[in-house]
């Protein structure tokens, strides 16, 4: 039974996805966005769950990306899709403009291929995974909700969207290498900047609250590109 324990935790992170999709699509974001934090709490656990239970499998490898896909690919694609609705439409522009936001999901799906077929990611990332794009893009709802006037008006403006989504789509299949939150050990020295990446992000969550996400994103490229800068 115990081999299925992670596969059931994934089935659970879908589910969240699943959720998500409805109420972005029914224009209730911070529900939405919800599902993707709850979500990625579960993608976490079931890889977690399958080291300590040493249940690893090729079929629990293919659901994870498979749910990562709903809950990092297409939820996040609808949330920026409902803002692009929300934004001022540029007349015929918009008729096109709008579906750029499913550039995430095809990225997405790019991503998650890539990542399961390249031996070069054990240890590290290549590319901006999926689950820290998504929580970037699921901070946008909450960060509308604070009324904040000078960022509201650059997360609704149509052509922010259309760049956001494409730099966010192209920084999700670079080959800039960043860093993995998976501890092998609990060594300071060895996993410094890790350290530095979690109790900088706490700090900056307690003071900016949910405006914080954009921050320690740029944060985390920022640390990767020091750690494996050449030598």
């Amino acid at each position: 039974m115990k081999r299925h324990i992670p596969n059931f935790i994934t089935c659970l992170n879908l589910f969240c996805g699943c959720l998500g999709v409805v109420y972005a699509f029914k224009g209730e974001l911070i529900f939405a966005s919800y599902a993707i934090a709850i979500a990625a709490v579960f993608d976490f656990l079931d890889g977690m769950l399958a080291r300590v239970l040493k249940a690893y499998s090729e079929i629990g490898k293919e659901l994870d990306s498979l749910a990562d896909m709903v809950s990092f690919g297409f939820l996040p694609s609808v949330i920026i899709y409902q803002l692009f609705l929300q934004s001022p439409q540029v007349g015929e522009l918009s008729n096109y403009l709008n579906y750029s936001a499913f550039l995430i999901a095809i990225f997405s799906a790019l991503r998650l291929a890539k990542f399961n077929v390249d031996v070069r990611q054990s240890e590290n990332f290549i590319g901006l995974p999926t689950p820290a794009n998504a929580i970037l893009i699921g901070s946008l709802p909450f960060i509308l909700s604070d009324g904040n006037w000078f960022l509201s008006s650059y997360i609704l403006n149509p052509f922010f969207l259309f760049i956001f989504s494409l730099g966010m789509s192209i920084l999700l299949v670079t080959e800039i290498p960043l860093i993995s939150l998976k501890f092998k050990t609990l060594n300071f020295k060895d996993n410094l900047f890790r350290y530095i990446l979690i109790i900088s992000g706490l700090l900056l969550v307690v003071i900016l609250k949910f405006a914080a996400v954009p921050i320690i994103i740029f944060l985390y490229f920022l640390l990767s590109l020091i750690q494996f800068r050449p030598r």
